[in-house]
């Protein structure tokens, strides 16, 4: 395995293990604009799917200026995702991804004409990782680090998708 197909593969299990995003893209005067959004296709694979409704703001705006940042934060564990934004009507693939969570948020169901899919294909992904997760060893890094004063070792990279 290459040291790309590991960064793929450690930004895949960071993004599944985190799931919820900040979809950050600009509005018509060129602010930047985020929003929280439940990542739907977690079979990373340089592409990330949403669910939004074709109305919102945030979809007339992504069809103007499809550049975007995609931004998970979890235990301990970070990805930048930067790529292009895609609006799709595919009642197909909107069923598939479609869950309970989902419906808790949008009306009317993958039926809806209103419901639609943002497709965010990935250039590149810069991702960091503390050493161990979780908050508890966190703590106990930042501890151990005051105490020595080393540095906190954690994994990182920069991946081409």
């Amino acid at each position: 395995m290459t040291d790309q197909d590991n960064g793929t593969a450690k930004v895949r299990q960071l993004i599944k293990d985190t799931r919820i995003a900040m979809l950050t893209h600009a509005d018509e005067h060129g602010n930047l604009i985020s929003k929280p959004m439940a990542t739907q296709d977690v079979d990373f694979d340089g592409t990330v799917y949403f669910i939004a409704e074709r109305t919102s703001d945030q979809v007339q705006d992504l069809q103007q200026r499809p550049a975007v940042n995609v931004a998970y934060a979890g235990d301990g564990a970070w990805v930048s995702l930067t790529g292009t934004a895609l609006v799709l009507n595919d009642e197909a693939k909107l069923k598939e991804l479609w869950d309970s969570f989902t419906g808790s948020w949008l009306e009317g169901g993958p039926e809806n004409p209103n419901n639609i899919l943002i497709e965010v294909t990935g250039r590149s992904a810069e991702y960091w990782d503390t050493p161990g997760g979780g908050k508890v060893t966190q703590v106990a890094n930042l501890v151990k680090s005051k105490v020595t004063g080393d540095t906190i070792k954690g994994d990182k990279g920069v991946v081409d998708l």
